[in-house]
């Protein structure tokens, strides 16, 4: 019984010694020349505190921020958020041939223009730089990261126009362009994106002109171009047919009959307020199930449709229109 116990001890002390130390498959799993440019990175970021557990001594595929991918054994994600980092996205970003995001995101001494060797990231698949003072262009490179299904530049200070080369990436579902600093008309190529059809972010820029009318060839669920400067008639954007869900246009100089409209059952969220849309609350409006709804500061008359459900939305969602009247504003004289 004694020889019983005894070698039971040796057991778990040998297993006990077998679990404490890292088997050699885990101890090489990241790749030499990924952990010597995620180093580089490192530097040339100032070596923040942020990025401390990126010690050399150490396996990069666990380093803080940084993914990898359990097949390749290569970094295929770098996650940089709500660091306190100061300077410009390393170039050594565009050595690291496997990523497939990259994320530079509420960094605001986050300064430079938009890395150029990011060109060289043929497998990214999201790009999220934002909330940081990146400075320049939207680049006309990114148009060669063709697995991109999300571009997100938003809350940026990014000037010039935006490139129509961008509709040339084929699985894009969002491009998040607003809050900079943006200039010259919506790119008409934005109405010909092959494959996917992307939800369109561009509201807080300094956009001006016409809303180009190919986008109305396209079935776009969400569009926002909010808190610009863009002028004419936008009627083709809806229809019964379409599948727009949700539609911001407010805070432009937009001037279209609303009265003639038709709206798709999928609409959930209508915003035109701040134009100079004249007509009247089309009758079919009531018949679909928004669940926002606002028209305000416009110059649209008439009652508003009885029924279905824009009673439902209080007198701010019409106020400051020609004569709008009807519930939920004063009963029509």
């Amino acid at each position: 019984m004694k020889m019983k116990s005894s070698f039971l001890a040796v057991v778990f002390l040998s297993l006990f010694v077998f679990l404490s130390f890292p088997s050699p498959s885990v101890s090489v799993r990241c790749n030499p020349e990924d952990k010597r440019v995620l180093l580089q990175i490192k530097k040339d970021l100032g070596n923040p505190y942020h990025l401390a557990s990126w010690d050399p001594n150490t396996d990069c595929c666990y380093w803080y921020v940084v993914g990898c991918d359990r097949r390749t054994n290569r970094i295929n994600s770098l996650h940089v958020f709500q660091a306190n980092i100061s300077g410009q996205i390393p170039a050594a970003v565009g050595d690291l041939p496997y990523l497939e995001t990259l994320q530079f995101h509420h960094i605001t001494n986050l300064t430079g223009t938009i890395q150029p060797t990011i060109a060289k990231l043929t497998n990214l698949k999201m790009l999220r730089l934002s909330f940081t003072n990146l400075t320049g262009p939207v680049p006309d490179f990114l148009s060669q990261l063709k697995n991109l299904t999300l571009l997100e530049l938003n809350y940026n200070q990014l000037t010039g126009t935006i490139p129509p080369s961008l509709s040339q990436l084929p699985n894009l579902l969002a491009i998040h362009l607003d809050r900079n600093k943006l200039t010259g008309q919506i790119p008409d190529s934005f109405g010909k994106f092959k494959g996917q059809i992307p939800d369109l972010y561009l509201s807080h820029n300094s956009l001006t002109g016409p809303v180009p009318k190919s986008l109305g060839e396209l079935n776009f669920s969400t569009l926002d171009f909010s808190r610009n400067n863009l002028e004419g008639d936008v009627s083709f954007l809806f229809g019964k047919n379409k599948t727009i869900q949700n539609i911001d246009l407010s805070r432009n100089i937009l001037e279209f009959d609303l009265s003639k409209l038709e709206f798709p059952d999928s609409l959930s969220s209508l915003d035109l307020n701040h134009n100079r849309i004249f007509g009247s609350l089309p009758e079919g409006l009531k018949d679909v199930q928004l669940q926002y709804l606002n028209v305000s500061y416009n110059r649209l008359c008439g009652q508003i449709p009885q029924g279905g459900k824009l009673q439902s939305f209080d007198v701010y969602s019409y106020f400051h229109n020609k004569c709008l009247c009807g519930s939920p504003l004063p009963d029509c004289k």
